[in-house]
């Protein structure tokens, strides 16, 4: 056996025993980490059957295994999203789920007992993946018929089945069902058994996606490791999470169900601050001159807000949750960050993008020709062909200054011997 086998079948045996720890790890868990175990136990179950499948894949096509198993990453900053998406989406095991093409190169290998244990396996995982695709169509919207018996009334026996919407006659289709003409639904009469097959499917991926994992496994030890099976590897993905629940999601402070006046003010604070946050790009482009690029000035704002409500999401129950007036303190503060930005913002950016005239009179103007023909208001000034003139009333030399651009951060420098004459002659 080739060591990259022997690396890749001991960390699938290492994945296959976190999944049988993290199932047992859900039933024991305390109540409020046991959400978290289900998360970590679903994405470890499909840790473990994508990474089966690319083994038996490379075994199959008698490749080198891949360097790295496919496994899940878990974001620090994200873990909270990456726990409440596991859930409903069972930790992404229908992606994991072998598809048409790779059972059929299963079937077209030399067969042997336990690839038969694996097609077999592979084939109940398609009927799960089949059952989640085709159990909500089995539901159809109809018309009660009020019989005055509570659970019949429940159950939807009686009544009849809603018209469809036109050109879509199964009444399972998705439209039918997201614009009902009914007032309730149920199972389509007649296909109650069918329903009961699709729906035991597709609850049985879970085990079936071990099962999978694990006949995977048996077929790669006998025909990669002679038989002998090596020690449990490195452990990566959810499996290695497996009993730390809390420090993988930390347990966090919750919004609360209904804001009272100070939870209120304090959020009203905070969005402000995310509105005159995301504004700073817009105001300095304009300062800049750079509308030509509102795309990315655009974008730059995009991507401040949407930074700044992840922040307001990921501390915003911690600010706002103190007891009684102190909720309304981060709020205040926020308002009172927002007020100086939005009063500041425009100033700076004026400041440091100035157009010729303004850079002339805080360069020379109002400094050392400030007692000069060359004052701001005996001067007759134009730019042209990024070139200042300054021509004082009075008479004198014209002075020429460059480079005089809109938006600009670079000072004014004499163009001319005859201008830098006039400077020096000023101390400038």
């Amino acid at each position: 056996m080739s060591g990259s086998w022997h690396r890749a079948i001991a960390e699938l045996s290492a994945q296959g025993n976190a999944v049988q720890a993290a199932a047992q790890r859900v039933e024991n868990a305390p109540r409020e980490e046991r959400a978290t175990a289900k998360a970590i136990s679903y994405v470890a179950e499909a840790d473990y059957l994508r990474s089966a499948n690319s083994l038996l894949r490379a075994h199959l096509s008698d490749r080198h295994p891949p360097r790295r198993l496919p496994v899940a990453r878990l974001w620090p900053w994200f873990r909270d999203v990456w726990e409440a998406r596991s859930a409903p989406r069972r930790g992404g095991v229908w992606r994991a789920v072998p598809r048409d093409a790779e059972l059929e190169q299963m079937r077209s290998a030399p067969s042997t007992a336990l690839l038969a244990v694996v097609v077999e396996q592979a084939e109940a995982l398609q009927a799960s993946l089949h059952g989640e695709r085709h159990v909500h169509r089995l539901y159809e919207s109809y018309i009660p018929e009020h019989t005055g018996s509570a659970v019949t009334d429940l159950v939807g026996v009686g009544g009849r089945s809603a018209p469809t919407l036109p050109g879509f006659p199964d009444p399972g289709h998705f439209l039918n069902r997201a614009f009902p003409k009914g007032d309730g639904f149920r199972i389509q009469p007649g296909r109650e058994e069918e329903f009961d097959r699709l729906s035991h499917d597709r609850s049985a991926v879970h085990t079936r996606a071990r099962a999978f994992g694990d006949a995977v496994l048996a077929l790669l030890v006998e025909q990669r490791a002679g038989s002998v099976a090596p020690q449990p590897g490195r452990l990566r993905g959810a499996g290695r999470w497996v009993g730390r629940e809390q420090q993988l999601v930390p347990d966090r402070a919750k919004w609360p169900a209904k804001l009272n006046a100070y939870q209120a003010v304090a959020m009203a604070g905070l969005g402000w601050l995310v509105l005159v946050c995301t504004a700073l790009p817009l105001t300095f482009g304009k300062e800049a001159d750079l509308l030509s690029h509102a795309l990315l000035l655009f974008l730059a704002a995009a991507l401040i807000a949407c930074a700044s409500v992840g922040l307001m999401v990921r501390y915003g129950p911690k600010l706002i949750n103190a007891p009684g007036p102190r909720a309304a303190v981060p709020g205040i503060a926020a308002g009172l960050i927002a007020l100086v930005v939005w009063q500041g913002q425009g100033p700076i950016a004026s400041h440091y993008f100035a157009g010729p005239y303004e850079r002339y009179e805080r360069e020379y103007a109002n400094g050392c020709l400030a007692s000069s023909p060359y004052q701001h208001d005996t001067v007759q000034a134009m730019v042209d062909g990024g070139v200042l003139t300054v021509t004082p009333t009075s008479g004198g030399p014209t002075l020429r200054l460059g480079p005089a651009e809109d938006g600009g951060t670079h000072p004014l420098r004499p163009l001319d011997q005859a201008t830098r004459a006039v400077l020096d002659e000023h101390g400038c």
